[in-house]
């Protein structure tokens, strides 16, 4: 790719779907990572059962 303009909103555009992607990733981590503790989880559904 050169730097003509004509060519910026590609690149801006890539560089938002690689920021996208990676916080997508991270939440998926994340998740993931609460998956392992059962305990936190079922303090969580308690919590959120406690509402009804």
């Amino acid at each position: 790719m050169t730097d003509h303009p004509r060519n910026a909103p590609a690149r801006r555009s890539r560089v938002g779907l690689g920021i996208a992607l990676a916080a997508t990733m991270l939440l998926l981590a994340g998740i993931f990572g609460l998956y392992q503790q059962p305990d936190f989880l079922i303090m969580m559904v308690n919590q959120v059962w406690s509402c009804f």
